[in-house]
């Protein structure tokens, strides 16, 4: 079996790379597909070799009346295939596939909305349009991994948020979305949204280790105000209690962790004094310089 063959395609989810053929989808049931279809097929896809790669084992064959195209999944985006993965589970060569009647095109210089990188200047296999707004424009393969994370309630368009009509046009033009709601639900990134509790100076020097942190005082932990993701106490770094944010050496440079005072130090009595004279008394003639400077001018 050719490399190709042996690496299913990311819009495929655990289970349905296996092993995929229109006719045990079609029959399948809750209690699964039967051992004796499954064997049937497999006799049959031994006949037939996939346009693409030429090998035996295609167990896909394009609906359209005629046509005897088959294929293997993981060939079927090198070869321009759709497979629908809901109801019948049809699939279409690159000849019989279904087209996006979306009549826009892209601006000139218009990118992925998720990669970035520049889509082509119409609709294609490869280029993909939202059919609501017809601004969102992105790649086939891009929207596909988007779909797997975003799951059947969480896939939408990711410009106008358009959640029906995007989703039944993608679901038509072959993009797989599991039955499912959104990866980032299930606790997989829960530990993106945990505080950072360690002090990571080089020296700590608080007796009850790295993790112990106080409210306040010589070991309230600061973090990093740009990132977040790395902190330190007080005294490890030699802040003064007036101190209010601290940034580490990654976001400031290494080198030049700093922090910055929150206080406001308004200016003292004395300067206060020698910048503006009193009105109610003389001011003593050795106040300031200014003073005496004034003091002087009067006298002449």
């Amino acid at each position: 079996m050719s490399a190709r063959k042996r690496k299913a395609p990311d819009s495929m989810e655990q289970g349905e790379s296996n092993f995929f053929a229109n006719k045990l989808f079609q029959q399948g049931s809750r209690d699964g597909v039967p051992l004796e279809d499954i064997r049937h097929t497999i006799k049959q896809a031994a006949r037939k070799h996939c346009f693409v790669c030429g090998e035996s084992g295609a167990t896909i064959t394009c609906r359209e009346t005629g046509c005897d195209r088959s294929f293997h999944l993981p060939c079927a985006v090198e070869g321009g295939c759709i497979t629908q993965f809901f109801g019948l589970y049809r699939s279409f060569c690159w000849e019989h596939r279904p087209e996006q009647a979306v009549g826009a095109a892209p601006e000139e210089n218009t990118t992925c909305l998720i990669c970035l990188d520049p889509v082509e200047d119409r609709t294609s296999y490869g280029t993909m349009v939202c059919p609501a707004c017809k601004h969102a424009w992105f790649h086939r393969g891009c929207i596909q991994k988007q779909a797997i994370h975003a799951g059947f309630s969480g896939f939408c368009c990711p410009h106008c948020q358009n959640q029906y009509r995007f989703l039944m046009e993608m679901r038509t033009m072959g993009i797989q979305i599991p039955s499912r709601g959104p990866s980032w639900e299930d606790g997989t990134y829960e530990h993106l949204y945990e505080r950072h509790r360690r002090c990571d100076a080089r020296e700590c020097l608080c007796p009850g280790g790295r993790e112990q942190a106080e409210e306040e005082g010589p070991w309230q932990l600061l973090l990093c105000c740009s990132c977040a993701a790395e902190g330190t106490h007080r005294r490890c770094s030699f802040m003064k209690h007036s101190t209010a944010s601290w940034e580490c050496d990654s976001c400031a440079g290494l080198g030049t962790a700093s922090g910055h005072s929150s206080e406001l130090t308004g200016p003292s009595t004395a300067s206060q004094s020698g910048s503006r004279p009193s009105h109610s008394s003389p001011a003593p003639e050795t106040s300031s310089p200014g003073t005496t400077s004034q003091s002087t001018q009067k006298t002449l």
